[in-house]
């Protein structure tokens, strides 16, 4: 049975359409366990120096004196940018060379920046560091993709997504715990550095997986932009692209900002409030991320064309469970709420990457991961813990108590909308395979 939505139902050139040499071995047995394994801690620390500035912002905000709308702009905004200029470049660099180097460049250059983050002492220091964090990180995954393409076998490739997914709940996981506790203990600048140093271990492991198999390609390189335009074309990836965005709307403020309100609202510490987030949305992300990948395998070997049924369906319970957790008077109550919220964000992970890569085909895994993350990381990250600063710091200076649960209505909003896009991605899929949708 053919993959749905492959690029030839998509129209695409057929110059366009990259293969891995046809002599390649996929990986098997300790091999595949050690490559996966690999790729899964550079997602965990990844996910950890991404995450570690939402659950010290307190600390940072009292030490450096800075606004809720500051804030929005540091976790929000630099991260943006440099998905929005640098991902694709990065992504393409993947797709024609080795996604292995690119990939070792990507964690220097995120670990040294995380560190330089423990000695900023201005909003535009803090800023910058931001800044090259992103840069760093607007690689990494799109690289890592494309080194699952290439060396673990199609029928695998949604378990192998799912597990390397699970990077991102167990880096939450400890992110907030421990840079909750080490907050705590010895301040927030401790740390940053100490995440920055534990990066240059990746280059180690990351070097021990060998040189990547080269795609053998029919006719001349296309142009990235040519590339994106073609998949732009599909309605199937447009639809995919909505979605992320969605998700980028409900997950920004969802984890700038819900350390911060169980600790204003609920009255929680620094470490109570990163370990029972932590705590949860790290186990919630590893069922998420495991049942994904093999709801997504499992939809696709059976023709299946509704891939995405099942994580709709969980952003449209989290939507209702979300706004609940706002208003509830008791803390523990709030976080049971907030565990749909956290499992759907996991659980789209693996489906929603192994869609647009299906609607890419082969050799442009990294370029349909890279729009993806730009979807998700371009106007979700930048606007949305913004706009939730600006109406908490509006609704303080009316007098509002709270008003932070007020702008946090975004991630349910959000989550209803990225539903909605979800259940029309499938519909377009299903239309390009030129088979029905089934339920």
């Amino acid at each position: 049975m053919t993959d749905p939505a492959t690029p030839s139902s998509l129209s695409l050139p057929a110059s366009m359409l990259g293969e891995v040499n046809s002599k390649v071995i996929y990986l098997r047995g300790l091999q595949e366990i050690w490559f996966i394994g690999t790729l899964l801690f550079v997602s965990i620390v990844c996910q950890v120096d991404r995450i570690l500035p939402f659950i010290l912002i307190e600390p940072i905000k009292r030490e450096l004196d800075l606004t809720d709308s500051q804030i929005g702009l540091v976790t929000g905004v630099a991260t943006a940018l440099c998905y929005a200029l640098f991902s694709v470049p990065i992504a393409r660099a993947a797709d024609r060379g080795s996604p292995r180097l690119v990939l070792l460049g990507c964690i220097l250059v995120w670990s040294a920046m995380t560190g330089l983050g423990g000695l900023a002492t201005s909003f535009a220091a803090l800023a910058a560091s931001r800044f090259g964090v992103a840069l760093g990180e607007a690689g990494a995954i799109p690289a890592a993709h494309a080194l699952i393409a290439r060396r673990i076998a199609p029928d695998r490739r949604g378990r192998a997504l799912g597990l390397f997914s699970m990077g991102i709940p167990l880096g939450t996981m400890l992110g907030f715990a421990l840079g909750g506790a080490i907050a705590d203990a010895q301040g927030w600048r401790v740390a940053l550095l100490g995440a920055g140093i534990a990066g240059g271990v990746l280059v180690i492991l990351v070097a021990t997986l060998g040189p990547t198999p080269p795609l053998r390609q029919h006719g001349d390189a296309v142009p990235f932009l040519r590339t994106a335009r073609a998949l732009l074309a599909s309605r199937a990836f447009r639809w995919l692209l909505l979605a992320a965005i969605g998700v980028g709307f409900a997950s920004a403020p969802f984890y700038a900002f819900t350390a911060s309100f169980l600790i204003r609202v609920h009255g929680f510490s620094a470490s109570q409030a990163g370990l029972a987030f932590g705590l949860l949305q790290g186990s919630m992300g590893l069922v998420g991320t495991l049942l994904g990948g093999r709801d997504f395998d499992r939809r696709r070997k059976a023709g299946n064309r509704r891939l995405l049924a099942t994580p709709a369906r969980l952003f449209l319970v989290a939507g209702v469970t979300a706004s609940a957790a706002l208003f509830v008077p008791l803390g523990w109550l709030s976080i049971a709420l907030f565990v749909p919220t956290m499992l759907s964000f996991a659980f789209m992970l693996p489906g929603a990457f192994g869609a647009a890569h299906l609607v890419a085909g082969a050799g442009h895994q990294a370029m349909a991961s890279s729009m993806v993350l730009i979807a998700s990381g371009l106007l979700g990250p930048t606007m949305a813990p913004l706009l939730v600063g600006a109406v908490s710091d509006a609704a303080g200076d009316a007098g509002v108590r709270h008003g932070l649960r007020l702008g946090l209505l975004l991630v349910p909003i959000a989550s209803v909308l990225t539903a909605a896009a979800m259940l029309a991605a499938n519909r377009h899929i299903a239309a390009a395979a030129g088979k029905p949708a089934t339920a």
